[in-house]
């Protein structure tokens, strides 16, 4: 029996043509940046992207240190399924979410405190550079055993080229993209969108 195949998010689109090739190539989820960030698009823009993500893809707003609530409306207004938390959170935050019925994606950097990697009932965990956002690769085997035996995923300094190495190293439930894929920042690649899942998805993964 082959091994399943790794998640894959790509982050940070915009346009319809970025969710379609996305959609096309087998993405698992989809985000869109509801946060200052040079690819923030507004929770309005984000809802009529959603409404083009084919059914059993996950829609993702994604959030850095504003208030949980202010996290929930913005969230429901752009009608995603699930929120990704950046910043300084607490578990509180986690199950706030969930009761307002949403599925959560953690976010921590590579080298925050041993706490933050703990258990705190997220679906996912996702561990960052420690500059997210900066399109910088690091060691992606260096938290390995923090994170064994969670659904977690890589993210930062990822590309076409160093994702599939990338995902055996650091034995990752799956991968998260951004800037890895972009012509210029804030300004997504479909062609680079493409090879991303393509290199991942071809990564058997047996932590999935």
């Amino acid at each position: 029996m082959s091994a399943a195949k790794p998640f894959v998010k790509v982050c940070g689109l915009s346009t319809a043509q970025d969710v379609q090739i996305a959609a096309a190539h087998g993405a698992d989820a989809i985000g869109f940046v509801l946060t200052p960030s040079a690819r923030e698009i507004s929770a309005q823009r984000a809802a009529a992207l959603v409404e083009a993500v084919p059914a059993g893809i996950a829609t993702v707003a994604v959030f850095r240190g504003e208030e949980i609530q202010t996290v929930l409306q913005l969230a429901a207004d752009a009608g995603v399924s699930w929120v990704q938390l950046h910043g300084q959170r607490t578990a509180k935050d986690v199950s706030t979410a969930h009761e307002a019925g949403f599925k959560v994606i953690r976010a921590v950097r590579r080298d925050d405190p041993e706490e933050q990697f703990a258990d705190w009932g997220e679906d996912l965990l996702l561990i960052d550079a420690s500059v997210p956002g900066s399109g910088e690769s690091w060691d992606y085997a260096a938290v390995k055993d923090l994170a064994a035996g969670r659904r977690w995923l890589v993210a930062g300094g990822l590309s076409p080229q160093n994702v599939a190495d990338a995902l055996a190293a650091s034995s990752a439930f799956g991968a998260d993209v951004s800037s890895g894929v972009e012509s210029s920042r804030g300004v997504k690649d479909p062609e680079l969108i493409a090879m991303f899942i393509d290199a991942a998805k071809a990564s058997p993964n047996p932590a999935r």
